[in-house]
């Protein structure tokens, strides 16, 4: 078993090896899954609702 100490050193070696992206890809692909949480969210509140609706149709109430 390592120490600790080679874990953390192999680890950091390890991220000198990570191609990191650039800022404007960052922004680009964050808002992208921003976006596209937003519509998600969206489209199951909307089906959320509809279901709901459709519940207390058929539930006598």
């Amino acid at each position: 078993m390592k120490s600790p100490f080679v874990y953390i050193h192999e680890a950091v070696e390890e991220l000198h090896h990570v191609r990191w992206p650039t800022r404007h890809q960052a922004v680009r692909l964050s808002s992208i899954v921003l976006v596209f949480v937003i519509l998600s969210a969206a489209a199951f509140g909307v089906l959320d609702f509809l279901l709901a609706q459709l519940v207390t149709l058929i539930l006598p109430g």
